[in-house]
Order: C-alpha cells, then sequence, then structure tokens
C-alpha cells in the first residue's frame, strides 16, 4: 500500500453531508432528500490559506478558527437549505463572505462558545471562592468543569437523531481522509477499512484548547475574578495557535513514534464519542465532497454551480 504525501486536506461533518478543505478550495456535498447528491464550492480566502499568516507558527492556528466558525457554518447552512428545499428545486449559491446568516451565526456561536467554555467555568469558581479564598484549587476546579463541559456536551448532543448522523458523517469523512493518505483508492470498500478517529480531528483540537489553558492560566495565577474572565477571553487565539501547533505535530508524526500515539491517544478516545461508523450512502457523500475540493485544487478551476448534482 503505498503513501500519498500528506497534504493538509481537513474537513467537517454537516447535516447529511461532508465538507471538504484543501489549500485553495473548500467543497461540500449533501445528501438531498430525493437522495442525489448536491455539491457546492468556494475559492477559500487567499490572504488566510495562502498568505502570511498560513506560513507562520501559532499564527496560522487562525485559519482552524475560521474552518471551524466560517467554513463550517457557512457549510452547515448550506445543508440545512438542502435539506429543507422541495424536490427538485435548485439551490441558490451564496457567496460565504457575504451572506449574512452565515457571519451572524459565527457570531453566536463564538458568543456562546466563549461563554460555556471559557467564562461560565470561571464564574462557578468565583462561588466556590465566595467561601474560601482563591487557591490552586480554584484553577483545578475550573479546568475540570471546562473538561466536563466539553465531554458533557458532545455527549448528550449525541443522542438526538440528526446530530448522531452527523456523527456518523464525521466519522465518513475521516475515513475518506485515511484512505486518501494511505494511497488506497476512494471507493466504499477500501475507505471501510479505516478507523473512524483522525489525529488531526477537530474534537482533538478542542481538548487540546483544554490542556494548553490549564498551563497558560495556570501561570497567570488567581487574581482577581474581573481579571481572569478577561484573560479567558483575550488568549483565546494564544491557545488556540499553541493547541493548532500541537495538532499539527501529532498528525504528521502520529504513525511514526509510539510517544507521539500516546500523546494524541485523549484526542483519539474523545472522537469515539464525536465518530460513528458510517454506511456506504455516507462515504459515497464524503468521497463526492473530496473529489471535487481535489479536482478544483489540481485544475485551480472556478468551482462548479452550487447545485450540480451527481447520482444518488
Amino acid at each position: 500500500m503505498s503513501t500519498a504525501p500528506r497534504i493538509g486536506y481537513g474537513g467537517q461533518a454537516v447535516l447529511e453531508g461532508v465538507m471538504m478543505r484543501g489549500r485553495r478550495y473548500m467543497a461540500v456535498a449533501v445528501r438531498a432528500p430525493d437522495r442525489s447528491i448536491v455539491l457546492h464550492s468556494e475559492r477559500l480566502p487567499v490572504h488566510l490559506y495562502g498568505g502570511v499568516i498560513s506560513r507562520v507558527p501559532l499564527l496560522r492556528g487562525v485559519t482552524m478558527l475560521w474552518d471551524s466558525l466560517v467554513l463550517g457554518l457557512a457549510a452547515l447552512t448550506f445543508s440545512a437549505d438542502v435539506a429543507m428545499r422541495e424536490e427538485g428545486e435548485r439551490h441558490q449559491p451564496t457567496t460565504t463572505g457575504m451572506k449574512a446568516a452565515t457571519w451572524g451565526s459565527v457570531a453566536i456561536a463564538l458568543v456562546l462558545g466563549v461563554g460555556l467554555f471559557f467564562v461560565l467555568p470561571l464564574l462557578l469558581v468565583g462561588l466556590y471562592e465566595r467561601a474560601v479564598s482563591p487557591s490552586f484549587w480554584s484553577h483545578l476546579i475550573e479546568t475540570f468543569v471546562r473538561l466536563g463541559l466539553l465531554v458533557g456536551y458532545v455527549y448528550v448532543v449525541g443522542f438526538t437523531g440528526e446530530i448522531r448522523r452527523v456523527y456518523r458523517y464525521h466519522g465518513a469523512e475521516h475515513k475518506t481522509i485515511h484512505a486518501y493518505e494511505h494511497g488506497d483508492p476512494l471507493v466504499a470498500a477500501a475507505i471501510q477499512r479505516y478507523p473512524t478517529a483522525h489525529p488531526r480531528c477537530g474534537t482533538a483540537f478542542l481538548l487540546l484548547v483544554i490542556v494548553v489553558s490549564i498551563i497558560v492560566f495556570a501561570l497567570i495565577g488567581t487574581p482577581d475574578l474581573v481579571t481572569r474572565i478577561a484573560s479567558r477571553i483575550v488568549l483565546i487565539p494564544v491557545i488556540a495557535g499553541i493547541a493548532y501547533e500541537l495538532l499539527r505535530f501529532g498528525g504528521t508524526h502520529y504513525e511514526k513514534s509510539p510517544l507521539v500515539r500516546l500523546m494524541v491517544a485523549p484526542g483519539i478516545l474523545l472522537q469515539a464519542i464525536t465518530t460513528k461508523q458510517p454506511d456506504d450512502d455516507m462515504i459515497e457523500v464524503a468521497v463526492a465532497a473530496f473529489t471535487e475540493m481535489q479536482r478544483l485544487e489540481d485544475a485551480g478551476d472556478v468551482p462548479a454551480p452550487a447545485s450540480a448534482a451527481a447520482s444518488g
């Protein structure tokens, strides 16, 4: 089995579909109600993925946040539009950067994410500190609350039918990228052999953010509560940058070093919650997204029409 060059391809599962992201293009494939596969593709912002930001360590972690928020929510919006359309209706193309609904969703997701995973744990610690003075235990409690919120959130939402299917498409995304990276043909029979977890997964990134925050926030100590809340918000880009470099290192050396595999193991274990075994139809959707993205990457084409469809 040959090994293909490791290009930083990634992706994200959406409602009944998968988004695949390359170096210059992203493509989304969604299973429509009529069982066809609907494709949408866009050119990525050059200043983020091809400029200085993409080459500077720590700073390039911004692209991971962009993937998760802007690209991810744009792909999710597209998939929801496809899921709700009438049979035979064509989706009207929109531009990610110009779509107000996407940017509104980004703002809401950012506020909720920062509030839930960074500010809320500290507010709960503040209640604890009404009884005792701030100490190392305050920091430890904040850490466990933050970790508990992350694990609890991804576990609980997985009980809903739609999100459970998203987790299965998440597994299809990972399996497809595994197959490409190992030089296997992108067909279900070959792809299904691979695990649903991947060392460069966004779930692992979130866990790394929490681990890095433990160290960074410990260096700050326990000043007054307002200062600590401000530090949690201001330092998010720094923490994300460090976490991205660790994720990148782990993905590059995962198969070469037992020590790196040990380091990556918690992120792989957490993916037991956020990825599930896909069926062949889901694999077909993931392959459609990957193939379209790679076609654009190789040819440098203008993206295909937003409503281009293949047979389901």
